[in-house]
């Protein structure tokens, strides 16, 4: 397990209990049929970009530096977000905090501190010009 990530034990029950609250909340209204991997997958996408939209003519701000009514927002589409990714969890029996965590091990693994580094100071660089 990655460093620091116990807490994933915890917040894999939580995402289990929330993917079947969706998928019956889905199947109560009839609308599986609807949320076929394609629809799911573009419902994904176009609740991303709204996050974006709020931020879309903004300077790059830490989130402390917008009003309560952007996190708001960004609290609303996150969600929106979560829900479409967990009704495709559903579909494909995929333990989103069991995903949450290999990819995270093998974040670890394929950006080591040399690595990071490296990048990061291209990014200094870049972003002062």
């Amino acid at each position: 397990m990655a460093v620091g990530c116990e807490p994933l034990v915890d917040m894999a029950e939580d995402l289990s209990t929330l993917r079947a609250d969706v998928w019956e909340f889905i199947e109560a209204r009839d609308w599986a049929a609807y949320h076929t991997p394609k629809s799911v997958a573009m419902a994904i996408a176009i609740e991303a970009s709204e996050i974006l939209e709020l931020f879309q003519w903004h300077d790059n701000l830490e989130a402390s530096a917008y009003e309560e009514s952007v996190r708001n927002e960004v609290r609303d589409e996150l969600a929106d977000v979560l829900i479409y990714s967990l009704s495709l969890a559903e579909q494909f029996d995929i333990d989103l905090g069991a995903a949450v965590a290999d990819k995270l091990e093998a974040n670890e693994r394929r950006f080591d501190a040399d690595r990071v580094a490296s990048m990061n100071e291209h990014l200094d660089r870049w972003q002062s010009e």
